[in-house]
């Protein structure tokens, strides 16, 4: 044997026994990195600057300090965060990812007409010298681009107040974005452009606005980034008059409406006299498929309807099948309203990553078609800019109340319901009306937002269901039953029915002494069986192993048929 042969063989043998000690190495950091893998969190307690220093001293900084519900985000190793737990009581939740709720496109028109002004009654309103002046309206979404028609108002005004990165907590006067999705539904709202005809695109046309970015360009989005959005709006709303906050976007529910991070801060804000309007996500349309945060009571949840392509003739109008229904799990009814939310134009840079994705739907201008419960919020917002306009001392909850006392009633020809209140809910938005509306005390009078942010009282709704499965109202009659298995009520015809009364029998009930799900059908006790997985849950408790971890994502809102 060769000396050449032998070192050949040594060599050999060592790569081998290299290899096996890195492979056990790699085995045993692997078992000993799943404790330095850090995770987010977004952590809140009693006593929050023993929080902050608690943190210092593990050595770790938060990545973002949410004072609007005295939480923090940050993130830890499970070793960190059981050190934390040990030094003081504290409430973990997941930093969840969010998308936006709903980005659906319609067929391709060029040099689309403005139906929706007209649809919701805006049209008479502005005839009355009511454009939405004096109120500014904030986008959070994906930042909105400062278009024509978005720049300026009706006389060439100046009416963008820019943009806040929520992401990278900047400022910025002026507007860019490269989804669209914020762009469009912005200008749904606030649009002062005119179409061919002469009428004006946007609701609201002379309201001002401000964007708050927190979705990238994907849609997608932390919880910490957008609680951090709308503390940066209750910040500035005096200096801007900020009335209104947009949220067109929808997550799955992952426990009770109050315990929710997000929630929380989306009722301090309706708390801090904000009329938070939000969409009720585009996972309907069975029963139970309202998103966070259109689940928290307090707010104005939208719903989408379409008038399939038939712009005036209101007889084939009916509630889009992608639209969240209620009721929610606390038993609240939801949607409150419902808006046009089918192949909606509005405005969107050429350049935008939807435009990109989808260009037959972008009409080679300036406008694109879209549909979604997104679209839907942006209409009611821009009425509630009309309201405040026309009375600035309205409250939040005045405003709601006004809303869903004076909406279109969806009924068939023969004066029956043709949707459920948990489709509908009090139907269709009437800019008119509801500011002729007298009723300013329907709605929210039996819930309490302090005792619910303090976690003194909590409240669950009066929706209950029957031994036939199906969904009803507590105290009503079979009108308020919604048969599931028959969606529409049959009917043949479409009528829009408004009385200017109050839709109360719902919002003024609440009650603090827990469920009211019926549970004498169920042996177990299971507060509701509708084919919700294969458990009949609503949302898993059997958490993660660290007993926090939720394992989904938010978004704006998922894409949608066209309708």
């Amino acid at each position: 044997m060769s000396f050449t042969s032998n070192q050949n063989k040594i060599r050999n043998f060592s790569i081998i026994a290299g290899l096996f000690t890195l492979a056990m190495v790699i085995g045993f950091k692997s078992v000993a990195d799943t404790d330095k893998v850090a995770k987010s969190y977004i952590i809140s307690a009693k006593n929050f600057s023993v929080l902050k220093n608690n943190l210092k001293a593990l050595g770790v900084t938060p990545t973002h300090e949410l004072k609007i519900i005295d939480s923090v985000a940050v993130d830890l190793t499970d070793k960190q965060l059981s050190n934390l737990q040990n030094k003081q009581e504290i409430t973990v939740s997941s930093n969840y990812k969010v998308e936006l709720s709903g980005l659906s496109y319609g067929q391709r028109r060029w040099q689309p007409q403005s139906v929706v002004t007209e649809q919701v009654d805006a049209t008479y309103v502005h005839q009355m010298g009511n454009f939405g002046e004096g109120v500014t309206i904030a986008f959070l979404d994906t930042g909105l681009e400062h278009l024509s028609g978005l720049s300026t108002d009706l006389q060439g005004r100046d009416k963008a107040w820019g943009t806040y990165d929520a992401i990278n907590d900047t400022v910025s006067n002026t507007g860019s974005e490269e989804s669209g999705h914020g762009t469009h539904v912005a200008s749904i709202a606030v649009n002062s452009d005119y179409d061919s005809s002469g009428r004006i695109y946007g609701v609201a046309p002379n309201a001002a606005h401000v964007g708050i970015k927190a979705f990238d360009a994907e849609g997608k989005a932390t919880y910490a980034d957008v609680i951090r959005g709308i503390g940066w709006a209750l910040e500035v709303k005096e200096q801007i008059n900020l009335r209104i906050l947009n949220m067109s976007f929808s997550g799955p529910v992952r426990s009770n409406y109050w315990e929710d991070p997000l929630n929380k801060a989306v009722m301090k804000a309706w708390q801090a006299g904000v009329v938070v309007v939000a969409s009720a996500g585009n996972k309907g349309s069975e029963p139970m498929t309202i998103g966070v945060p259109g689940n928290v009571p307090y707010i104005i949840t939208v719903g989408a309807m379409t008038d399939d392509y038939t712009a005036f003739n209101y007889s084939d109008d009916k509630v889009a099948s992608f639209s969240g229904a209620g009721p929610t799990a606390e038993g609240f009814v939801k949607p409150d309203i419902i808006a046009p939310g089918g192949h909606i134009s509005g405005l969107m840079a050429f350049d935008s990553q939807i435009v990109i994705d989808h260009p037959e739907f972008h009409d080679g201008g300036r406008y694109f078609e879209m549909s979604g419960t997104s679209q839907a919020a942006a209409v009611v917002s821009g009425v509630v800019a009309l309201l405040l306009t026309d009375n600035p001392a309205l409250t939040p909850d005045q405003v709601k109340c006004k809303l869903i006392a004076s909406a279109y009633s969806a009924n068939n020809s023969d004066g029956s319901s043709r949707y459920s209140v948990f489709q509908q809910g009090a139907g269709l938005v009437s800019a008119y009306y509801a500011m002729a509306s007298a009723e300013t005390n329907c709605a929210n009078k039996s819930l309490d937002i302090a005792k619910d942010l303090n976690d003194e009282e909590h409240y669950s709704g009066p929706a209950n269901i029957n031994e036939d499965g199906n969904f009803y109202v507590e105290g009503l009659g079979e009108e308020f039953i919604w048969d599931i298995n028959d969606p529409n009520f049959v009917g043949d015809g479409m009528l829009w029915k408004t009385s200017l009364q109050p839709y109360s029998a719902w919002q003024d009930t609440a009650t603090t002494d827990g469920m009211l799900w019926k549970t004498n059908f169920e042996t177990d006790g299971m507060l509701w069986k509708t084919g919700f997985g294969t458990d009949g849950m609503l949302w898993k408790t059997s958490f993660e192993t660290d007993g926090m971890l939720w394992k989904t994502t938010i978004d704006i809102n998922s894409w949608v048929e066209p309708q």
